[in-house]
């Protein structure tokens, strides 16, 4: 037990330290705001690079990790789906930013802090995947599922295209591609382009988790606290469900299954609250303050349903 406590109170402690310096006036929201711009454009697209360039490409990509990965996050989607669409009756845009809420985890934000403590060893390339599959499967597929419930201009052609070339523009997007190309042309890193990169990976673990608890601070328990109960519920339970039934689906088919480190991974990975940016993709159907409680909820569950994890993991 003092092992987990040992991960998971570091991790929530300068959660808590974010919320409460914004709670007592120290920081700001708009603080808070430009850290985190900080944080997604700068430090973790300075770590994911650092962590790839240097690595054999094959050390970094696992296609059975990846598979598990996106089934368990699609399959959640389609449960959830068919929960707030078809049995709640909610509109599609609706029911796809619910949807969002409990099937995108926060791997960089999140997960990456509490693995590179329990699993230091794959954390970098658990963390290169997670952005695989969030940025190029899940948050597209919620995205084109919030849109086509929507009256757009330009059609579905002009939409896809809005959100790959969003996508294909982020920081985070740029960083993992550069860093696998580099890593696949067995390119040595300069000692300069090293030490800038990783003096700023280091900063991007306890400022990613700062920010997280500053933008809590200003939520409050009000509003749609049944749906947002769902939508947390299903993130931190339904979510790592999945993800243990495909293991549990590899192991029945006999095929070879992860490797201890990458099992934690996932199942870490799955468990962990949504994306920090969720309230932000809700703004646009007027669901922002919804999303913001769903992601106050998960945050604060996710205490308790991580040390589970952990628990019964390591």
């Amino acid at each position: 037990m003092g092992t987990i406590a040992a991960i998971t109170l570091p991790i929530f402690a300068i959660v808590a330290l974010g919320w409460g310096t914004v709670r007592s006036g120290l920081f700001s929201g708009a603080d808070m705001r430009i850290i985190g711009r900080f944080v997604i454009n700068i430090a973790l697209p300075a770590l994911l690079f650092n962590a790839l360039a240097s690595r054999n490409p094959a050390e970094i990509v696992n296609p059975l990790y990846l598979a598990l990965y996106a089934g368990a996050s699609v399959a959640t989607l389609l449960v959830a789906l068919v929960w707030f669409r078809r049995v709640q009756g909610l509109p599609l845009p609706e029911a796809g930013i619910c949807v969002m809420g409990t099937s995108c985890a926060n791997s960089g934000y999140f997960a990456f802090p509490i693995l590179a403590l329990a699993v230091p060893e794959t954390a970098p390339a658990v963390l290169a995947m997670g952005v695989m599959v969030e940025n190029l499967v899940m948050i597209p597929l919620c995205l084109i599922l919030i849109a086509a419930g929507s009256e757009r201009p330009g059609g579905k052609a002009a939409l896809v295209l809005h959100i790959a070339r969003d996508l294909l523009r982020r920081p985070l997007t740029i960083a993992m591609a550069a860093g696998l190309v580099w890593a696949s042309l067995a390119l040595p890193v300069p000692e300069v382009l090293d030490r800038v990169t990783g003096m700023l990976s280091t900063a991007s673990v306890p400022l990613a988790l700062f920010v997280i608890g500053g933008s809590l601070a200003g939520v409050t328990p009000r509003g749609d606290l049944a749906r947002a109960s769902q939508i947390a519920t299903a993130k931190l339970i339904l979510h790592p469900a999945m993800a243990l039934a495909g293991l549990g689906l590899v192991a029945a088919l006999g095929l070879t299954g992860l490797d201890p480190a990458l099992r934690i991974s996932l199942l870490v990975t799955t468990a962990v609250p949504m994306i920090g940016v969720y309230p932000i993709f809700a703004q646009e159907q007027g669901l922002e303050r919804l999303a913001s409680l769903a992601l106050l909820l998960a945050t604060a569950a996710s205490f308790l349903t991580l040390s589970g994890v952990l628990a019964l993991l390591l």
